[in-house]
C-alpha cells in the first residue's frame, strides 16, 4: 500500500539559504515520527510542507486520494469571538450530553482540562498556553489519519504531557511531531528524522535510538566535532545506565553500544560535588523553618520546613498555579514569609533564572550581557570564557556582537541562561529552563550542569530534565505542603490521580503494568507488531553490510591491517543481529 505522504526531491529556501534541500521521505500507516534538530534548522517548514501550509519551491510532495489531516502549529488563526465548544465540538449547541455521549470527545475534553476553562468561554479570552491546549484538542478530536504537531507540549504541565502520550499511545493514525520534550519522543515515537544541513537523516526508534545511532554513526565516520561526539557518548551512557520512567519499546540490545560507553563515567561525581560544595558554601545554603506564604486568603506555603544542603540536586513538580515560583523566591528571599524562619548562608551567591525575558537590556550586544560581571568562570576543572559560554548554546562567534533588541524570544531565553551562569553562583535556581530550547542545547546545559560544584532547584515540565539532572524530587500540590517524592515522577503522577479522582492512566515501564492473566493487551500487541517490522527492516539493513564487508574482503585480502578492521565491523554486525533476532522473537510472541 502506498504512503500516506511521500516527498520527492522537496527543496525550501528562503532567499538565497536553502532550508531543505532535494529531501524525499515517506509517512506510512502507524508512524510515529519524531523530528528533532538545531532551532532554525527547518523543523517547523519541514512540517509547513507536509500540512500543505507551504508549498516548496521545488520537487513534489504527493498524498493518499482521501488522506484526512490534522494539523496544530505554534500559532493559530481562531475567530476570537469563536467559543471553545464551537471550536473543538462544533454542533452540540451548548447541550453537554451531545459531546459527552462522544468517548473520545469526552476523554480529550476532559483530559486536556478544557471543563476547567470553560465551553462557553470565548477564545478571544484566552492565553497563548490555553489557545494552543484548545486548538491541540480540536485535532484530537478529529477523525483523522495523520495528526501533524508543531510543540504539542509547550504549555502542557507533567501530567498534561503524560496524558498525550497515552492518548497517542491508542491512536490509530499517524503522527508527524516536532517536540523538545525528550521524554515524550523516547514513549511516543517509534522513528526519528533529524533535520540538519538542510537534509533529513531518519532513524528507527525514539529519542534513545537515535541518540544511540547519532553518536555510532560519529564514531565510525571519526567525526572531526569531539565535543558533540562526547556529549551523545554520554547521555547515552546514561540512557543505558537504567534511567527512571523511559518507554518499556524495544531497545537495542547491542554489544557495540555497550563498547561505545565502556568509558564514559557517571555524568556526576556525586561525592566529588558535594565536598566542593561543601568547602566553599559552609553547611548551610538555605533554611525554611515552618514558613507559611500567604496571597488574600488562599495559603500557598504552610509551615514548610526543608533544608537545602551544599551540592543538592532538587527537582520541583506541580501544576500551574500551585506555587512553585512562589517556593522559589521564599527560599532566595525575593518573597517575604508571613511566619516561620528563613536563614540563608552568608557564602550563598544566588543565580535564579526567571521566566521574565525583561531582565536583559536589549541595548547591549550579547557579549556586553554575559560579560557584565565576569569575564571568565570555572565549571569544574574548565575555564570557561563568556564567548566560549555562548557557543556551547549555540551562538557562535559571528553572532556575539549582535543587539539584545535583535534577538528572538528563544535566542533571548539561551542568553538569559548564560548570563545567569556568567555570575558563578553556588545556588543556582531554574524556573522552567527548557523553554524554547532545542534538544542538543539542552544536551549542552546538562552536561554543563554535571561539573557544576554548587546546590540545584530546578522547576520543570520536562521529566527528562527533571530526571537527568535532579536527585531528589519535591511535589508542590498548591494545598501549602512541600512533599518530598522518593518515587520521582511516578509517584507524582500517582499523587495527582488520586487527588483529581482521574481515571488511572496506562503505565509507560514494565514495572507499572499489571500482570494479564488473558494475556497481552491489544495496545502491546500493536506495539509488537511496529517493533517487528522495525526490527525487519534494521536486519535487513545489516545483512546489506555484511555482504558490502564481504565484498571489501576478497577485494583487500592481501592487507592484513584492512581484513582485521574488516573482521571488528563484520563481528559487531553478527552480535547486532544476533540481539535483534532475539528481540524479533520476543516481539513475535507478544504479536501472535
Amino acid at each position: 500500500m502506498a504512503g500516506q505522504v511521500n516527498l520527492d526531491q522537496v527543496t525550501v529556501q528562503f532567499d538565497v539559504t536553502p532550508v531543505l534541500r532535494e529531501v524525499s521521505a515517506g509517512i506510512e500507516d502507524g508512524d510515529r515520527i519524531g523530528v528533532v534538530g538545531l532551532n532554525g534548522a527547518g523543523k517547523s517548514t519541514l512540517l509547513e510542507v507536509v500540512s500543505r501550509r507551504r508549498t516548496p519551491d521545488s520537487g513534489r510532495v504527493s498524498y493518499r486520494s482521501g488522506l484526512q489531516v490534522a494539523d496544530v502549529g505554534q500559532s493559530d488563526d481562531f475567530a476570537d469571538s469563536t467559543t471553545i465548544r464551537e471550536f473543538v465540538v462544533p454542533g452540540t449547541a451548548g447541550a453537554e450530553h451531545e459531546w459527552a455521549a462522544d468517548p473520545r470527545a469526552r476523554r480529550v475534553v476532559e483530559g486536556l482540562g478544557l471543563l476547567r476553562l470553560g465551553l462557553d468561554r470565548s477564545v478571544g479570552d484566552l492565553s497563548g498556553g490555553e489557545r494552543r491546549r484548545v486548538g491541540l484538542a480540536a485535532a484530537l478530536v478529529a477523525d483523522v489519519d495523520l495528526l501533524i504537531l508543531d510543540e504539542p507540549t509547550n504549555h502542557l504541565d507533567i501530567e498534561g504531557v503524560q496524558w498525550l502520550a497515552d492518548y497517542l499511545a491508542g491512536f490509530s493514525g499517524s503522527v508527524l511531531v516536532v517536540t523538545h520534550d525528550r521524554w515524550f519522543l523516547d514513549t511516543v515515537c517509534t522513528r526519528t528524522w533529524e533535520v540538519a544541513d538542510a537534509q533529513i537523516r531518519m532513524y528507527d526508534g525514539g529519542y534513545a535510538d537515535w541518540v544511540y545511532a547519532r553518536a555510532e554513526r560519529q564514531r565510525i565516520a571519526d567525526a572531526t566535532e569531539e565535543r558533540r561526539r562526547n556529549l551523545a557518548r554520554k547521555e547515552l551512557a546514561w540512557l543505558r545506565r537504567g534511567a527512571p520512567a523511559r518507554t518499556s519499546k524495544p531497545r537495542f540490545r547491542i554489544e557495540a553500544a555497550n563498547a561505545l560507553i565502556a568509558d564514559v563515567p557517571p555524568p556526576r561525581d556525586k561525592i566529588e560535588l558535594v565536598a566542593t560544595a561543601t568547602s566553599r558554601m559552609g553547611k548551610t545554603v538555605v533554611d525554611l523553618v515552618e514558613a507559611s506564604v500567604r496571597f488574600g486568603k488562599r495559603t500557598i506555603l504552610d509551615q514548610v520546613t526543608w533544608r537545602l544542603t551544599p551540592g543538592g540536586r532538587y527537582g520541583i513538580l506541580g501544576p500551574n498555579g500551585a506555587g512553585k515560583s512562589t517556593l522559589l523566591r521564599a527560599l532566595i528571599g525575593e518573597q517575604d514569609i508571613d511566619s516561620g524562619h528563613r536563614e540563608i548562608g552568608t557564602t550563598v551567591r544566588v543565580g535564579h533564572l526567571s521566566q521574565n525575558l525583561a531582565e536583559l537590556d536589549p541595548a547591549h550586544r550579547m557579549i556586553e550581557a554575559v560579560s557584565e560581571h565576569a569575564t571568565v568562570i570555572r565549571v569544574g576543572k574548565k575555564e570557561l570564557t563568556g564567548g566560549q559560554l555562548l557557543e556551547r548554546f549555540g551562538f557562535p562567534a559571528s553572532m556575539h556582537k549582535r543587539f539584545v533588541r535583535d534577538l528572538s524570544g528563544g535566542q533571548r531565553r539561551r542568553l538569559q541562561m548564560v548570563r545567569t551562569l556568567m555570575h558563578e553562583p553556588n545556588l543556582l535556581i531554574l524556573d522552567e529552563p527548557t523553554n524554547d530550547l532545542d534538544v542538543d542545547t539542552l544536551a549542552a546545559l546538562e552536561d554543563l550542569l554535571d561539573g557544576w560544584p554548587g546546590t540545584l532547584v530546578v522547576v520543570s515540565h520536562d521529566r527528562y530534565l527533571l530526571e537527568r539532572v535532579c536527585d531528589e524530587q519535591y511535589a508542590v500540590l498548591g494545598d501549602g505542603v512541600l512533599r518530598h517524592l522518593p518515587g520521582g515522577v511516578a509517584q507524582y503522577l500517582d499523587l495527582r490521580r488520586l487527588a483529581s479522582s482521574l481515571p488511572e492512566a496506562p503505565a509507560s515501564t514494565p514495572s507499572q503494568r499489571p500482570a494479564l492473566a488473558s494475556g497481552p493487551s491489544a495496545a502491546e500487541q500493536r506495539e509488537a507488531r511496529k517493533a517487528l517490522a522495525r526490527i525487519e527492516r534494521q536486519i535487513e539493513q545489516l545483512t546489506g553490510r555484511q555482504q558490502r564487508l564481504h565484498e571489501q574482503l576478497a577485494e583487500h585480502a592481501s592487507d592484513f591491517e584492512k581484513v582485521r578492521e574488516l573482521n571488528a565491523q563484520l563481528r559487531e554486525i553478527d552480535e547486532e543481529k544476533t540481539g535483534l533476532e532475539e528481540q524479533w522473537l520476543e516481539s513475535a510472541e507478544l504479536a501472535d
